[in-house]
């Protein structure tokens, strides 16, 4: 039986954007938003992933079902008010060089979901650009987002930069890069990696602690 994910997918795969939103909004009648980002979409993009890296698909064809999912992200209507007052403020964005950015768009959606106030500043951002912005927002979180291990360096040189501003945000690191290398040398008391959805969200629910607690 084709799982949802793949369902997905392959909807993204054919370049069928309109077909792809009615999917996800079906589905929506019978999950929550957290729920299809976590266990639908965000796994639908993986499964294209392993088809491009198995030469089952072109790289014209992950393009293609990037901007579809892109298109259905950018579509999708928070259903419930936004917050007028906001307690906290998040900044994300992904390192330079870094192209991939369809999983910050949906940490982003997750923390508006908690009642934070979102900059989100896209992929590819220099770290001049980017503290520029975080300067002017000061953000309670930096979130840094990077897919390949050769981004380490550039992650290490924001950590070490964000970690003298005044204000002590906590830094996040995630992406796709979390997900598949131990980085645990970047953990302090101001740097959290984030290992995928579940681990942001115990957060939310328990704080550090929690999170620590829940995966150690």
């Amino acid at each position: 039986m084709t799982q949802h994910h793949e369902t997905l997918a392959h909807l993204f795969l054919d370049g069928d954007e309109e077909e792809a939103l009615f999917y996800i909004n079906e589905l929506l009648n019978q999950y929550s938003r957290a729920y299809l980002f976590e266990k639908v979409i965000t796994p639908s993009m993986y499964y294209i992933g392993q088809l491009w890296e198995q030469n089952k698909i072109s790289v014209a064809d992950e393009h293609l079902a990037t901007a579809v999912c892109d298109f259905v992200l950018s579509s999708l209507k928070e259903n419930k008010e936004r917050r007028k007052e906001y307690q906290h403020k998040a900044l994300l964005f992904g390192v330079e060089k870094e192209q991939h950015y369809l999983g910050m768009k949906i940490v982003a959606e997750t923390f508006k979901e908690q009642g934070w106030k979102v900059r989100y500043l896209g992929p590819d951002l220099a770290l001049e650009h980017s503290l520029t912005q975080i300067e002017k927002f000061k953000p309670d979180v930096i979130g840094l987002s990077a897919a390949l291990s050769y981004r380490l360096p550039t992650i290490k040189t924001l950590i070490e930069r964000f970690e003298r501003l005044e204000w002590k945000p906590l830094i996040m690191v995630g992406g796709r890069m979390a997900t598949k290398f131990d980085l645990d040398e970047f953990e302090s008391d101001r740097v959290m990696v984030i290992k995928g959805l579940p681990h942001l969200r115990q957060w939310f629910k328990e704080g550090r602690a929690g999170v620590i607690n829940e995966t150690s």
